[in-house]
């Protein structure tokens, strides 16, 4: 019998209770997908890569491009990704993972070929908005297969009734990147690499509150894939755009978080607190502190993150947050602003492309769709 064959059809489909539910960052967590190291290969070259990653590391990504990871970096990684994984389970959330991928493998379109990249951050390639999942029309050409790896989820949840939907795969083709940039320097206008050629956006660029969305124009996310964002969810959504006052942007979860009703944690970095959209008036802005430095020099060579990870923290209810061990500046942070944290190693996943809010997808979350503004 056939996939096809045996998916529900008419009103069969109409009964069942969908296993994705998911409507904003808050609600108490009942389960996750959370990436995998398996494969990992360094990113192909490509102007949408070493524009989006730190200098010291994209000089060694050019060198080492579509090379393996080396098990320097993949052991002290996935010894802290089991430990998280075993925190998840004990707080009594399921984990699913992606299959394991061989990213060295080459691949083609009509336009171009590459290598992968790896399946670490599924915050980038899913977009979980209630009981739907899309797939995001990436701009980097490593990743443009990347969900494959999540296709037996993905068709697991939709045979159990979730709603599932791919945006606009791109042609990913000269015409999205401006050949002449170069990132702004100081006092000069925002520019970006990405032109308005076709739709583009990571999921990562979007944090939900309900029947809000607040999204990050960057490297990865133009205008147009925004506008294709607002149009699919229609009028019972609004999405509102958080300005970046990062010279280089990239995913809005080390800029701006919405950690409970009524509180939003920002970067005093990139985020001017007197410019943030209306609707957030009324809610207390909390300001991160600055991040405890990185001492390790290796993960300061290879971290395709900035230092601001420290942020990207994931709660697993209005209360209880999983943040990084190291940040211990962010730790007494969270529990002066009334928050659980719960300490987790994930430092050594920067040179994969993320922490805690990056290497997991929510996929059901106890809670209902609400409005936490006026409308």
């Amino acid at each position: 019998m056939t996939d096809a064959s045996r998916a529900p059809t008419g009103g069969a489909a109409e009964t069942l209770r969908s296993p994705v539910a998911s409507h904003n960052e808050w609600d108490p967590l009942e389960e996750v997908v959370v990436g995998r190291l398996d494969g990992a290969t360094t990113p192909s070259r490509h102007s949408v890569v070493s524009c989006n990653v730190p200098p010291l590391a994209a000089g060694l990504q050019r060198l080492t491009a579509g090379f393996r990871y080396p098990q320097a970096l993949i052991g002290p990684a996935q010894r802290e990704l089991d430990q998280f994984v075993e925190l998840l389970e004990s707080l009594g959330i399921t984990v699913t993972r992606p299959d394991a991928v061989d990213h060295r493998r080459r691949f083609s379109t009509p336009h171009w070929s590459s290598r992968g990249f790896c399946n670490t951050c599924p915050r980038d390639s899913m977009l979980v908005i209630g009981e739907e999942i899309i797939e995001t029309p990436m701009a980097w050409p490593c990743r443009y297969f990347e969900t494959h790896s999540y296709r037996a989820l993905l068709k697991d949840y939709f045979r159990r009734g979730a709603r599932w939907t791919a945006a606009p795969r791109p042609q990913l083709t000269d015409a999205l990147y401006d050949p002449d940039y170069r990132p702004p320097g100081p006092g000069e206008p925002m520019r970006y690499l990405l032109t308005e050629f076709e739709p583009v956006f990571d999921a990562a660029d979007f944090v939900r509150a309900g029947r809000d969305l607040f999204v990050t124009r960057s490297n990865v996310t133009n205008r147009m894939g925004i506008e294709w964002v607002r149009r699919h969810l229609g009028p019972d959504y609004r999405v509102h755009e958080i300005e970046s006052r990062c010279r280089t942007p990239m995913h809005i979860d080390t800029t701006f978080l919405v950690l409970a009703p009524g509180k939003a944690l920002i970067n005093p970095e990139y985020v001017d607190v007197d410019h943030l959209p209306d609707v957030l008036s009324s809610w207390d802005i909390l300001i991160a502190p600055p991040p405890d430095p990185i001492r390790d020099p290796l993960l300061r060579l290879t971290s395709l993150c900035g230092k601001w990870l420290s942020m990207n923290i994931l709660m697993i209810d209005e209360k209880r947050v999983i943040a990084e061990r190291h940040h211990t500046t962010m730790l007494r942070a969270l529990e002066s602003w009334g928050f659980e944290p719960i300490p987790c190693d994930l430092l050594h996943y920067a040179p994969f492309g993320g922490s805690f809010h990056c290497a997991t997808l929510d996929i059901r979350r106890r809670g209902s769709l609400e409005s936490y503004f006026d409308r």
